[in-house]
């Protein structure tokens, strides 16, 4: 009879948050499959667990995923977590995870903390839908397409950042979504918490001569939540912007009609 693969939530910050469940669970299993195992250790220390860990990340995840399987098969279980939060969400486990269901493998959750989920509860920003993005891609192409898939997505945006990556990720979105409500929450149920609501042209300002500190979470308005009517004068002063950013005077045209609802020509004529 084959094992079991649980999918284990741990603490996003505060050691306190583990479940009594997943102590158990972590306490009882064959196995832990860990993000980083240093990062893991530490979390067994805490609570006293001595188990065998086996790294299972982006860069090995083809590689480890059939053997992890195969000892879940012979009847081990094993405790698949990541360095912090639910395992499998914006994180390499997906792959073991459906790995594990192809293979008819039992996997169970042990729920746990969600930094998205928790920084939409307190972000007081719209909560009824929202849209998960995760992280922008490094790759510009890709970090293009992300972003203009999204400008006229009403549900409210969530996604991640670190703080070395930040300043950058801010002018980017101010390019493409215009100026609209934000909240950005970091270091969440660490010592410094944080929720900073502000407007995103403001957040992109302030950490372009601040550097940013601990891991963020940045919450957006969707394009329905925004009722801001544009002068001309305005428009054309977002497509200045673009200009000054190497951006042509048709796609500067363009980008700003698309925010804020003036006809591309008008602006354009501005503009020459």
């Amino acid at each position: 009879m084959s094992g079991i693969l649980y999918v284990v939530g741990t603490p996003i910050g505060n050691l306190g948050d583990l479940s009594p469940r997943a102590l158990t669970v972590l306490e009882e299993c064959d196995f832990i499959a860990a993000e980083d195992t240093r990062v893991t250790l530490k979390l067994l220390n805490h609570f006293s667990i001595k188990k065998q860990l086996v790294s299972y990340h982006e860069h090995n995840r083809f590689s480890q995923g059939e053997p992890i399987a195969e000892r879940i098969l012979l009847g081990e279980n094993c405790a698949l977590v990541t360095d912090a939060g639910m395992p499998a969400v914006s994180d390499p486990g997906e792959d073991l995870v459906r790995l594990c269901h192809e293979k008819g493998i039992k996997v169970e959750s042990v729920p746990g903390p969600t930094a998205f989920a928790t920084a939409v509860a307190i972000s007081g920003m719209p909560s009824g839908r929202f849209t998960f993005e995760g992280f922008l891609s490094v790759n510009k192409v890709s970090r293009k397409e992300h972003l203009e898939s999204l400008v006229n997505e009403k549900r409210t945006m969530v996604f991640y950042e670190a703080p070395h990556k930040l300043s950058r990720t801010l002018e980017d979105m101010a390019e493409y979504f215009g100026d609209r409500k934000i909240a950005l929450v970091k270091e969440l149920t660490k010592i410094h918490e944080t929720v900073e609501r502000t407007t995103l042209f403001a957040a992109r300002d302030k950490y372009k001569e601040i550097p940013p500190k601990g891991e963020y979470v940045i919450v957006i308005d969707g394009a329905g939540e925004q009722t801001k009517e544009y002068t001309l004068d305005e428009a054309v002063k977002i497509a200045k912007e673009l200009l000054d950013g190497g951006t042509s005077v048709s796609e500067a045209a363009k980008k700003a009609a698309k925010e804020t609802g003036l006809k591309k020509g008008d602006i354009y004529k501005e503009l020459i």
